[in-house]
C-alpha cells in the first residue's frame, strides 16, 4: 500500500467535476486499504497529535465565502481507535511525542480528498496533524517511523501542496507561472535521485522556494509521505497540474 502525497488545493474540489476529481476517483478505485492515516495541512499542533475514535467524525467546514452547496457536504468516516494506537506506539518507539485527540473532526484537507477517493465512507480514517514550524525532516522522521504501516494495509496519505502562496495566487489564469513549474521540477528531480540532503535543504536550494513555501504547513505534508515510503521506493508523479497560475496540484506516489 505505497504512501501518497495529494494536494488538495480549494475547498471546491469537493463538489467539482473535473479532470483532478476524476483521477482522485479513478485511484480510489485502484486500492482498498484497510484503513487510512492522513496527515493534514489544516492541522496544527506543537506535538503530533493523532484523531482517537471508533465514532463518526464531524466534518469541519474549515473556510469561509464559499457556495452554501459546498457547506451541506457529509463525509460520515469514522475512526479507529486500534489504528490512532498503532500509530502512537510506531511514533514513541521511535522518541516522537505523541498525544490522542478524541473530539476533532476531519478537516477540508483530509475530507474534500477523501469524498472522491472513497466517497462511500467505509474505510477507517485516522488524522494526524502537523507542525509547520518543524523542519521538513523532522517530519520525514516522522513518515519513517510510520513505515511499516504499509504491511498492515494501511494507506498513508500526506495532504498539503508544493507550491502554495495565496498572496500571489492569478485568478483565472490557467497557464501556471514558470517559477511554480520550476519548484516542482526540482522536487521531482531531488525526490527521483534520492537526494535527501538537498531535500531536507529545499529552502536554500530549490529555485523559488520563498514564492512557494511561504509557510510551510502545505509543505510539509509531502515529507511525511516520502519517509513513510519503503527505502528504495521510487516516486511516482501520478498528477500534475496547476490551477490560477500559481497553486499545485502534483501528487505522488512513493
Amino acid at each position: 500500500m505505497s504512501p501518497l502525497f495529494l494536494a488538495h488545493g480549494s475547498p471546491m474540489l469537493a463538489i467539482e467535476e473535473n479532470e483532478y476529481s476524476a483521477f482522485l476517483r479513478e485511484t480510489g478505485a485502484s486500492l482498498h486499504p484497510g484503513a487510512i492515516v492522513i496527515f493534514t495541512a489544516h492541522w496544527e499542533t506543537e506535538d503530533v497529535t493523532v484523531t482517537f475514535t471508533d465514532g463518526v467524525y464531524e466534518t469541519i467546514y474549515d473556510f469561509y465565502g464559499f457556495p452554501d452547496e459546498l457547506y451541506r457536504v457529509r463525509y460520515p468516516a469514522r475512526g479507529s481507535k486500534e489504528v490512532a494506537s498503532l500509530v502512537k506506539s510506531m511514533l514513541e518507539t521511535n522518541g516522537i511525542p505523541v498525544r490522542f485527540d478524541g473530539t476533532r473532526g476531519l478537516d477540508h484537507g483530509s475530507w474534500t480528498l477523501l469524498k472522491h477517493l472513497f466517497p462511500n465512507a467505509d474505510i477507517p480514517v485516522v488524522q494526524v496533524s502537523v507542525n509547520p514550524y518543524r523542519s521538513v525532516e523532522a517530519h520525514y522522521e516522522i513518515g519513517k517511523a510510520l513505515r511499516g504501516l504499509s504491511e498492515n494495509n494501511i494507506l498513508v496519505i500526506g495532504s498539503g501542496v508544493t507550491v502554495h502562496n495565496l498572496r500571489i495566487i492569478k485568478w483565472g489564469q490557467e497557464e501556471p507561472e514558470p517559477w511554480a513549474v520550476q519548484f516542482d521540477d526540482w522536487l521531482i528531480d531531488a525526490m527521483s535521485r534520492g537526494e535527501l540532503s538537498a531535500l531536507f535543504q529545499y529552502d536554500t536550494l530549490a529555485p523559488f522556494a520563498g514564492h512557494a513555501v511561504p509557510r510551510a504547513e502545505h509543505f510539509v505534508p509531502l515529507y511525511v509521505a516520502l519517509g513513510s515510503a519503503q527505502p528504495n521506493a521510487k516516486p511516482e508523479v501520478i498528477f500534475r497540474g496547476y490551477q490560477a497560475g500559481t497553486l499545485s496540484y502534483l501528487c505522488l506516489r512513493f
